[in-house]
């Protein structure tokens, strides 16, 4: 009774924020965590909101990849960071999901991920204050690939804690409002980025350290969620286990037409470094702080209203992000091509745009996954997806080899096929919300 009234005073507060006008009870989780939603659902918010600063503080597609020249890394050592950030977090998860499978609460390893990505943080920050050139480089990659793996576990437990305490019409308001939120910390860091008034190079490295803090507040707060134990059964061997998931894309028609959608929508995720590199002088006069502020705006502005649209719909999420990115990388593209996609100017607000896609298909595929699975598969759903998801990113090296060949004009413009296709084989997905 003391844990259920530990929640009354949020209530207020939680039906405002989260419940419909429909007034929806909970439909999927326990009468017990029902007791515990409103106290829960803020638990999610809090601890995603930190996570996601800590995300755009360190941010390896533009935070990262400026420390690293700033240090005199080989510019090939830092066309390796979204890689490693990207699929070092997706691919080990069908191996380490039989394992996690075993644990009757998963909050614990979604705390302990968030601790080591923390401290992962912190040493990079060590790093920057005391190597440079080569051995920078190294010793960051080094770094970042201990993050990605830690971040690789958090991935696997989450969609699986969040089906476990927050109610499935609910579950993509809780991540959209912490991605506003934490949009609103990054702003003022990019703001800062393009006052001039604090050095950039003690500025990202404070903004870096800030980042381990915030990962290791989340990793705290993560660990009071009231989460009732559950299955284990299931737990096996990282092969055995790795083999058995397979299983599910013969299975499961809905899966694999979802995993070809996410897959395809990679092109959102892998765009921007080659909107950069298709910008008239983007070399010479990048706007660190310009980028990382239309980045921030995007997801403050779309992040929550794409969250609740999700818990209406995750397929028309999918569906219109795949369109909104498709739009985005054409313009990008015919501007490039005309000599127009200036990096003062037109970059940033293709970015923005682009960055908005990006919100849409991360809170439209995370809620639908969640929603699609039960609480049986959801681990393995995740796991998989996710390894699938990890490998593509790892053969988007092919987009690299194209520019190199036929130019970066060509890459946006596959690329804007590839979201627009997504897009439409998302009609044939399910509604999940239903």
């Amino acid at each position: 009774m003391a844990d259920s009234s530990t929640s009354d005073w949020l209530r207020p507060a939680f039906q405002a924020v989260a419940i419909d006008d429909e007034g929806r009870a909970c439909r999927d989780i326990p009468e017990s965590a029902c007791h515990q939603e409103a106290g829960n659902f803020f638990r999610h918010v809090g601890s995603l909101s930190l996570t996601k600063i800590a995300d755009g503080l360190i941010d390896p597609k533009l935070v990262l990849s400026w420390l690293m020249l700033a240090l005199g890394a080989p510019a090939a050592m830092v066309g390796l960071l979204v890689p490693i950030r990207e699929a070092g977090a997706l691919l080990p998860q069908l191996f380490t999901a039989g394992a996690l499978r075993r644990l009757s609460k998963r909050k614990w390893a979604w705390s302990i991920g968030s601790a080591v990505q923390g401290a992962a943080a912190l040493v990079i920050a060590l790093i920057a204050l005391f190597l440079e050139g080569q051995a920078a480089g190294f010793a960051i990659l080094a770094a970042l690939a201990v993050l990605a793996l830690a971040r690789s576990v958090c991935s696997v437990c989450y969609k699986d804690v969040l089906g476990k305490t927050v109610d499935k019409s609910r579950r993509g308001t809780a991540t959209g409002l912490a991605g506003s939120i934490a949009s609103g910390g990054v702003i003022v860091f990019a703001a800062l980025l393009a006052s001039g008034l604090v050095d950039r190079f003690q500025l990202v490295v404070i903004a870096i350290i800030l980042a381990g803090a915030a990962w290791m507040l989340a990793a705290a707060l993560f660990s009071t969620l009231k989460e009732a134990p559950g299955a284990t059964e299931g737990g096996k061997a990282a092969f055995v286990a790795a083999m058995e998931n397979l299983v599910w894309l013969k299975d499961d028609a809905q899966l694999r037409r979802f995993i070809l959608v996410r897959s395809l929508l990679t092109a959102t995720a892998l765009a921007p470094p080659f909107m950069i590199a298709a910008a008239s002088g983007a070399q010479d006069i990048l706007p660190l702080g310009a980028l990382v502020l239309a980045s921030a705006l995007a997801g403050l502005l779309s992040a929550y209203v794409w969250g609740r649209l999700s818990d209406r719909s995750s397929r028309k999420v999918l569906v219109y992000a795949g369109l909104t990115g498709g739009l985005a990388l054409a313009i990008s593209a015919a501007l490039g091509l005309t000599g127009l996609l200036h990096p003062l100017y037109a970059l940033p607000a293709m970015i923005f745009i682009i960055m908005i896609a990006y919100q849409g298909v991360r809170l439209g595929r995370s809620t639908h996954l969640t929603d699609m699975a039960t609480a049986e598969t959801r681990a393995a759903y995740t796991a998989l997806s996710n390894t699938i998801v990890g490998i593509v990113i790892l053969a988007g090296g092919f987009f690299s080899v194209l520019a190199a060949f036929a130019g970066v004009i060509a890459v946006l413009f596959l690329m804007s096929g590839m979201a627009v296709l997504a897009a439409i084989l998302a009609l044939g997905l399910d509604e999940v919300q239903a």
